[in-house]
This record gives structure tokens, sequence and C-alpha cells, in this order.
């Protein structure tokens, strides 16, 4: 089976479109009540997934929940370093700006780029369990089981419901470029387009209702993970120096408050 740089498992490839995210803008700030939603049957754990605190590359599996005290911590520690301010016209916006999805020539220091598999298939493998492959491709996924972080559900997916399963940008692009993303050169926004890091597959109408909402529109419907959410909104920030909402970062410090 073929191994992604840096030791990482083989990745599959598939290639169909990925479903842009469309403006939700306006959306009721998220409640604290209200349970888990979406398709598959109530999850028994989080399977492979890794605590973000843990996963500062993003190429390990899935999002696990921060519970211990220590840890919430450590996680309001790293949410204070985010900066913020406004959020920017969205004029000049378009998907394309980010490159093609899903694409594998990202720069070279994106993990898992320019390996033969594209992105969404690398996440695809990153996170599923059960993988199986198109005849005579050890790239093309046709099937596998997720363990779901935003609705704590696993879903059994398969090829001929593509859409059932999207690829989160855990910091919306669109909202990259309101933030600042804009000014960046071609590569930079090609780069975190496709940075696992910033990318989590998940139940795709979920996915559909986030749009390009920061934390304090959008929290993900499985509270437990609310904290490692807001962890990793914060580590794409500070990778790539782009500020916050005032609003958004007072919403991802409550997510961890003890």
């Amino acid at each position: 089976m073929r191994r992604l740089r840096g030791g990482a498992a083989a990745v599959a490839a598939m290639v169909f479109a990925g479903v842009t995210l469309a403006g939700c803008e306006g959306l009721t700030p998220p409640a604290d009540g209200g349970g888990p939603s979406g398709s598959g049957v109530p999850a028994d754990g989080n399977g492979r997934a890794v605590s973000p605190l843990d996963n500062p590359d993003g190429t390990k599996p899935g999002l696990a929940a921060i519970t211990s005290a220590a840890d919430r911590a450590s996680a309001r520690a790293l949410i204070e370093k985010v900066a913020t301010k406004g959020r920017g016209p969205r004029t000049g916006y378009e998907r394309d700006e980010f490159g093609y999805a899903w694409m594998d020539s990202a720069p070279r220091d994106v993990p898992f780029s320019r390996n033969g598999c594209d992105t969404r298939n690398d996440l695809l493998q990153r996170d599923g369990e059960d993988l199986r492959f198109r005849s005579g491709s050890d790239c093309v996924v046709s099937s596998l089981t997720l363990h779901d972080p935003y609705t704590g559900k696993v879903i059994e997916w398969t090829k001929s419901r593509a859409t059932k399963v999207q690829i989160d940008h855990v910091m919306p692009l669109s909202y990259d470029w309101q933030m600042g993303a804009s000014r960046w050169t071609k590569d930079k926004r090609e780069a975190i387009a496709n940075d696992p890091l910033n990318l989590v597959p998940v139940d795709g109408p979920t996915n559909s209702a986030k749009g390009d909402s920061g934390p304090a529109s959008w929290l993900p419907p499985n509270k437990r993970i609310r904290c490692a959410y807001s962890v990793r909104f914060a580590q794409v920030s500070l990778k790539y120096d782009l500020p916050v909402t005032a609003a958004d970062k007072r919403t991802m410090l409550r997510q961890c408050d003890g």
C-alpha cells in the first residue's frame, strides 16, 4: 500500500467535485442545547480520533473530545493567542481563488500534497475505517465507515451517495478571504484550502448548514466536540496568521471553560 510522506498511512483518491460552502451570514448563534443530528447510527466513542492538542499538523485522524481540566486549560491558553479583528467584505471571493477542489498540487510543505491522490480522498483515508477501494486502485475509495465528530454518529458511506460525507474547511475559505486571505499569494490560498489541519470529513448536511460561519454563528451539534473544534479553528488561525472576530474568539474560549 502506498505510503504518505512523513510515515502516514496510504491515502485514497477519488475524483469528484467537493461541495462549495454556501454563505450563511446572519445565522443565529448556536444554543447551548441540542443533541447530535445527521445520518447514521449513534456512535460508541470516537473511533480512531485524536485530540487536536496531540495533532498539531492535522495528519492524524479525527477530532477527539477534549475533556480533562488540564487539557481544557491548555486549549484556552492556545485560543488566547489568536488575534481578532472585524470581518471584511466578501467582495471578490470565489472558490477558485483557493485552487480547484480537490487538487493534489498544493505547495509541497502541505502534508499529503503531491502524493498521487487528491486532497478529498487523502482525508477520507485519514479518518475513515473499513476502507474499500475501486477495483484495481489503491487510491479511489468506494466505501468507508466514518465516526463523524460533528454529529457524534457513525456514517456508512458509499461512492454512490457521495455527498453524504463532505470535507469541512474548519476555518471556511470565505471566512479566510474576509479575514485577510484576499491579499495572499495563490500558493498560500491553495495551502490553507488543502491543509489537513483545516479539513475534517463530516456529515454532509451538517457541513452544508455551517456554510461559511465562524464559531459565534455555528458550532457542531455534538456538544462534546465543541472545545476540540474551537482548538482546531485556533490552530488554523495561528498557523496562517489569520485573525478571527472578537465574537468568535469569545465563543471559542467559552467552549473550553473548566
